[in-house]
């Protein structure tokens, strides 16, 4: 009998700060109106009481249904999803969880243009790698810096990023995302040490390194274990189920016998479409994988394509066997899911990242399903605000940098 996997993230929560901001373009010097309280304590959050409502079509629940009412936020929890009359034009949606990022690459966007996987990203000669080797912690540091602010103010709440460089290249991002409003769940690489300060193991891919020890310092550590499969061919793809993987990513080159191991296994999959179509290396069978697992989305590699999760929706639903709402369930809720982050659902108990969009907006005017227009149409001139819910980091805890838990309402322009 297979049991299915209950490791639980690390992370500890328990500070909370609601800000509003009147400027994104005045990023990152953001004015924040000090029109709620700091709380210190979530014993400080029940007894203020601290509420706050959100209005308009609301795309509930694990399928997003949409329905007019008001979403009621409780120190940065959900605490009810109300249906009532509304002449608010808004659509409240889940913020993105983008499933699969390397942000490390931030340093050479658009170099690897005409090159192939393995001249392009594959350890450890590729472009990416001799780039990654060369570049200063400084500018390495301020590159990834930018590309996680591009993903806040474009919707994306949280994203799992599979970290080059070992414990130095985990070091980075950290402090790289230290300063702004988004939640990074780091796969590092390298020794099984990197996991004293990662939040789980990212291995390349079967085919480059025998892994069993990384998998069993992943156990003992109760952090998932991530594997990039089936990329360029099959070859790798028993391989990495055999470490019995937490996620995998890509799995392009399936076959029937290994749908069925990763059904039997409950394991999720990352794809990463567009990355795929730049290295020419196939489309995943997102129908197939869906029908034998969860399925989350992810822009991959920031080098040969920007984190925007708009683009990656819009080029899966008009591209492949799925529908608007499972493509949409893909870049929310499935995501979260693969790493045990508590949000990417609009439900009571969840966490509060959300994304506004402005349903009258001149994009989005006249749509006829709030969902379709998301996922097909809606860019980052359609957001209103992006609710931003962002988990404390204990330096007790894996030796993470701490920073305070808060909820941060952007007004992008």
């Amino acid at each position: 009998m297979i049991v299915k996997r209950s490791w639980a993230h690390p992370r500890a929560i328990g500070l909370y700060r609601l800000y509003t901001v009147s400027h994104l373009s005045q990023w990152p010097g953001i004015h924040k109106p000090a029109w709620m309280k700091w709380i210190g304590s979530t014993r400080g959050a029940r007894r203020y009481k601290i509420m706050h409502t959100l209005e308009g079509t609301i795309l509930a629940g694990e399928s997003l249904t949409p329905r007019e009412g008001r979403v009621v936020i409780e120190s940065n929890y959900i605490d009810a999803v109300e249906t009532c009359e509304t002449d608010s034009s808004k659509i409240i949606a889940p913020a993105f969880v983008n499933a699969h990022t390397h942000i490390g690459d931030s340093i050479a966007k658009e170099a690897a243009v005409g090159l192939g996987l393995e001249e392009a990203v594959a350890p450890p000669d590729s472009l990416k790698h001799n780039r990654l080797a060369a570049v200063e912690d400084t500018a390495a540091i301020q590159a990834m810096r930018q590309t996680a602010r591009f993903m806040q103010q474009t919707g994306t709440t949280a994203f799992l990023d599979f970290r080059e460089s070992g414990v130095d290249g985990t070091r980075l991002l950290r402090e790289a995302a230290s300063e702004i409003d988004i939640d990074a769940f780091i796969f590092g690489s390298g020794d099984p040490d990197v996991l004293q300060i990662a939040d789980g193991y990212g291995a390349s891919g079967a085919n480059d390194a025998e892994f069993h020890t990384h998998r069993d310092a992943a156990t003992e550590e109760a952090v998932p274990f991530a594997i990039h499969a089936g990329e360029p061919d099959a070859s790798d793809i028993h391989p990495a189920l055999d470490l019995n993987p937490d996620l995998l990513v890509h799995m392009i080159h399936v076959t029937e016998e290994h749908l069925e191991r990763v059904s039997q296994l409950d394991i999720p999959v990352a794809v990463c479409p567009r990355a795929n179509l730049v290295l020419d290396v196939g489309k995943p069978p997102i129908r197939k994988l869906r029908d034998h697992t969860e399925v989350a989305l992810g822009t991959d590699n920031v080098m040969l394509n920007s984190p925007s999760m708009f683009r990656e929706m819009a080029y899966t639903a008009k591209t492949f066997d799925v529908s608007d709402r499972e493509v949409l369930q893909m870049a929310t809720q499935a995501g979260a899911a693969a790493v045990g982050l508590n949000r990417g659902v609009i439900k009571p108990g969840k966490q509060a990242a959300l994304c506004v969009f402005d349903g009258a907006s001149d994009n989005l005017a006249n749509a006829e399903c709030p969902i379709r227009a998301i996922v097909r149409r809606a860019g980052p001139l359609d957001l209103e605000r992006v609710i931003i819910w962002c988990s404390l980091s204990a330096t007790e805890t894996r030796g993470r940098r701490s920073h305070q838990c808060h909820s941060l309402e952007t007004t992008p322009q």
